[in-house]
């Protein structure tokens, strides 16, 4: 487990990272076990994402039944995981032929501890879901909102951190984007979670 210093650490190097500042990669542990620990920001943002799992949870589940509610929180949560982790599996295969496998335990390191902070920076987004459903007018601006501000940081990061020139690391953001989002729709309909319109 990692100490509370070392977690800061780790989410400020991300922070300049998503600022724009290259030398935010020097406050992240890149050794192996930087890797494996930067997998430790999942828990980090569990309490933020846990409120957006109960809110998407309520409004899919069968609100008669706290089982049918609990379920649906269970398979939004392997949604959300799946979505976290196994695009990154993706680009462990594609880097080398993408010209970025110097690269990719930075990114890796890097977009870990950038998703703990994203996750937190969209509580107020699921804390309004709780009270008010997706297709309120106003939770779906508020969802909007930090969405795109999500997208601007990481993309910021994501040029940031593979240090190859924008091009290059517009591709690798579009690239995850695109991986994610099939990630996201593909587990979606494989555990049966339809979103309310």
């Amino acid at each position: 487990m990692l100490s509370a210093d070392e977690i800061q650490t780790s989410l400020t190097g991300a922070w300049h990272l998503m600022m724009g500042k290259p030398d935010g990669v020097r406050l992240l542990d890149l050794s192996a076990d930087g890797f494996w620990n930067s997998f430790f920001a999942l828990v980090v943002a569990a309490p933020a994402l846990i409120v957006g799992w109960v809110g998407v949870a309520n409004e899919i589940g069968d609100p008669d039944a706290f089982s049918g509610r609990l379920g649906a929180l269970v398979r939004v949560a392997l949604v959300d995981i799946g979505t976290w982790t196994l695009p990154l599996v993706a680009l462990a295969f594609v880097s080398r032929y993408a010209g970025i496998a110097t690269r990719f335990v930075p990114y890796v390191v890097a977009s870990n501890w950038a998703s703990a902070l994203i996750a937190w920076m969209l509580l107020p987004s699921a804390l309004v879901r709780l009270f008010l459903p997706s297709t309120d007018q106003f939770a779906a601006l508020v969802t909007l909102f930090f969405f795109l501000l999500s997208m601007v940081l990481t993309w910021r990061m994501t040029n940031a951190v593979i240090a190859k020139g924008a091009a290059v690391g517009s591709a690798v953001f579009t690239g995850m984007l695109i991986a994610s989002l099939a990630v996201l729709f593909a587990l979606q309909a494989l555990l049966g979670i339809t979103i309310p319109e």
